[in-house]
């Protein structure tokens, strides 16, 4: 590997590790929140239904956690091991599973908290909304976005770029 590919290398690894810090904070204040609420008073007052979707909550919060952090432990683990490329691979596959995870997470938290105050039709607007939101933001855009690189990649325009 030469200085360019090490360069390039250490630079998609800081990107990636900025990333993580503006992910991870989110996911554990959301599973902190959803630690708590099995104690709180009204909890016994939940559906089978919320419950459920307190639960499909909680464990994607937990495994999103596991996916984020992972990188960083894989990091420690391997440091100085040559092995940074494989890392870099490996860590964006996981940290995508782990935004999967925290969407689904906050998606089902937010069914949740609006199923108990409103009305089933308001939350389940609410959740397809969101849930809506987050495939399009997170998901839908970049792809789109990259899927569009590579049709222009293999077909570029004649006219310079439109």
């Amino acid at each position: 590997m030469d200085d360019g590919d090490g360069t390039r290398l250490d630079r998609e690894l800081i990107e990636l590790l900025n990333e993580l810090r503006v992910a991870l904070p989110g996911v554990q204040v959301l599973f902190a929140f959803l630690l708590t609420v099995p104690f709180s008073q009204r909890f016994t007052e939940t559906t089978g239904v919320q419950r459920n979707a307190y639960f499909v909550a909680l464990l994607a919060a937990a495994a999103s956690v596991a996916f984020l952090v992972t990188p960083s432990a894989f990091h420690r683990i391997q440091f100085r091991q040559g092995d940074k490329a494989f890392m870099l691979k490996m860590a964006n596959v996981l940290t995508i599973i782990g935004l999967v995870g925290l969407a689904t997470s906050t998606v089902c938290a937010i069914f949740l908290v609006s199923d108990f105050i409103f009305t089933n039709d308001a939350s389940r607007i609410a959740t397809t909304l969101l849930g809506a939101l987050f495939v399009s933001l997170w998901f839908v855009f970049p792809l789109t976005r990259r899927w569009s690189h590579v049709r222009h990649e293999r077909w570029p325009s004649r006219g310079g770029d439109v």
